[in-house]
């Protein structure tokens, strides 16, 4: 299902693309989103896992790229934070002996297919960079 894991997480990146050379705390990060710190570190700890960030603790900690915003599509972004889009299937099984019930699930399932592709098509062409450029 869709949700706002992907924003935050761009929103966090872009923000650390703006501040090359700083550790950035996750209570200023989330001062940004207006969001709680902790999910904050939640996303940071998923970019960390993916090696996108890389993280210190102490006074002076926070979190920087780890690698430059130029070599991270949107496309990488999106598939660290979802596997697939899907706009959801029905909370009943569908009657399989109705014409439409059979086969409704193998054609969403066919058109979510195609939903990812055109979407890891179209953000696999934007870097960070260029994203973060807009601000």
């Amino acid at each position: 299902m869709i949700s706002g894991k992907f924003a935050i997480t761009i929103h966090i990146l872009t923000l650390l693309t703006k501040f090359p050379d700083e550790y950035l705390s996750s209570e200023f990060i989330a001062g940004s989103m207006n969001l709680h710190p902790v999910l904050v570190r939640k996303e940071i700890a998923n970019l960390k896992k993916n090696n996108i960030v890389e993280s210190k603790e102490g006074k002076n900690g926070g979190t920087k790229l780890l690698k430059s915003a130029s070599n991270i599509s949107l496309d990488t972004i999106f598939k660290m934070t979802f596997d697939t889009v899907t706009l959801g299937f029905s909370k009943n099984t569908p009657n399989p002996n109705c014409p439409v019930g059979k086969k409704i699930n193998e054609n969403l399932e066919n058109l979510y297919e195609n939903i990812n592709e055109k979407i890891s098509l179209q953000l696999s062409g934007i870097t960070l960079e260029n994203f973060s450029n807009q601000f």
